[in-house]
């Protein structure tokens, strides 16, 4: 399980986070990230219990809290968000394969003119990859993967004596952002957050196969720790360096691909930074698969991983059209932080709280059982959920949210207050 979650942070999206926090200058971009992700992975040990306990998936377990049918919901909202992160990786592997083609025989830069002719064929590239790593089945993805994450570690470790080569450490630590450009606290956080929560929806699916308590919540909680300090912590430093040696910040280049340029790390970089979107998106369309075939159970799971292909190629276009990856990102992790908060807060309210931690397995598949209450629909659960959406997208507004603590952590300590008092208030009516 250590080495499982460690490995779930191993990747391009946790360089680009770092490089994103860098806005907030590196002692506040620290603060953050050990805040924010310390308290998301909490819920990830919280869910990881609830998998070690009943055997079951994240996603099934969702069941007794949204209903049978009601579960399709957060069903729906995983495989969006699994399309998500596949599109980014996708995103950032074909950045590389572009400053690859622009070394190589001089194409445009995506940013520049003609550049979207790299960035093209960068995109075509990765999900021609994508679709081979899934059509070789389940062993050539895990070699895939044992490579990837090995080629990542040592990728990590070169880069990081480039850095400080480059810059001290005192430099990165005193260097200040440029006020038009700095990022809020609370912006920061919800950032983080909405990162570290993607994979809390993933977390019974691997804990249901735990033995040990320990393994089914420390373990997580520790690995996922390490992995997204360690990697953001690279995409951090590297991208002050390059503000402090170049003596300009743009947080548009805060991808790998323009940290490897920069850096001068050569093509070998770029072709691991293209490898290791690879290793994570066989993940992602597996599992954005799955769920797709969970919700629609007439649809193979070979038909489903091709839809999801197909979609994610569609979705990693969505930065060009914006012009901005940057803003591409936000937008996503925002539509994240929104859905995903009050369905966490309601699985686990429901489980420890309402259920006092005792599920009955059998019950999660049976028809006009104890978790079917409405036509399967916990209309309950749908309605907090509705409403913690809503209130998120409120907080964000508030400047005081923006400037201290963000909306996210906040959100879901209301949708889980809400589910909380509306059960209550229905099972004694019901009574």
């Amino acid at each position: 399980m250590f080495a499982t979650w460690v490995g779930a942070n191993a990747n391009n999206g946790t360089w680009y986070i770092g490089g994103v926090l860098a806005a907030c200058g590196f002692i506040a971009a620290m603060n953050v990230l050990v805040f924010s992700s310390a308290l998301s992975y909490i819920f990830l040990s919280l869910i990881g219990f609830i998998g070690y306990k009943t055997g079951v998936s994240t996603m099934g377990i969702s069941r007794a809290s949204f209903g049978i049918r009601g579960s399709f919901l957060p069903s729906l909202i995983n495989f969006t968000q699994f399309i998500g992160w596949t599109a980014v990786n996708t995103f950032i592997a074909a950045t590389s394969v572009s400053y690859l083609l622009h070394d190589l025989v001089g194409l445009p830069l995506f940013g520049h003119a003609g550049g979207n002719t790299g960035m093209f064929l960068g995109i075509a590239v990765m999900s021609i990859l994508h679709i081979i790593s899934i059509v070789s089945g389940s062993r050539s993805v895990q070699l895939i993967e044992r490579i990837g994450i090995i080629l990542v570690f040592i990728f990590v470790v070169w880069e990081s004596i480039v850095v400080f080569k480059t810059v001290s450490f005192s430099q990165i630590s005193s260097w200040s952002v440029p006020t038009k450009l700095r990022m809020d606290i609370g912006t920061a956080i919800d950032t983080v957050a909405a990162f570290n929560l993607a994979w809390v929806t993933a977390g019974a699916d691997f804990t249901r196969f735990t033995k040990k308590r320990s393994s089914s919540t420390v373990m997580p909680f520790i690995g996922a720790l390490v992995g997204v300090l360690w990697f953001a912590f690279i995409g951090l430093v590297a991208t002050i360096s390059i503000a402090v040696a170049s003596g300009a910040y743009d947080p548009n280049n805060s991808d790998p691909s323009s940290i490897a340029s920069k850096l001068g790390l050569g093509i070998i970089a770029l072709l691991v930074i293209v490898l290791t979107s690879m290793t994570a998106n066989a993940v992602n369309l597996m599992a954005a698969g799955s769920a797709l075939s969970n919700v629609f159970p007439r649809l193979s799971l070979k038909v489903s991983l091709w839809i999801v292909a197909l979609l994610a190629t569609l979705v990693t276009f969505i930065p060009m059209i914006l012009g901005s990856f940057l803003d591409a990102f936000t937008v996503f992790l925002d539509y994240i932080g929104m859905v995903l908060g009050p369905i966490i807060s309601i699985i686990i309210v429901d489980f420890y709280i309402l259920k006092k931690k005792e599920y009955k397995v059998a019950e999660l598949t049976k028809t006009n059982g104890i978790y079917w209450y409405r036509g399967g629909i916990n209309w309950i659960a749908v309605i907090t959920w509705v409403l913690g959406a809503i209130l998120f997208f409120i907080l964000q507004k508030l400047n005081f949210l923006n400037l201290t603590v963000g909306a996210t952590f906040i959100d879901m300590l209301l949708s889980a207050l809400i589910y909380l008092f509306l059960m209550k208030v229905t099972t004694k009516g019901n009574d």
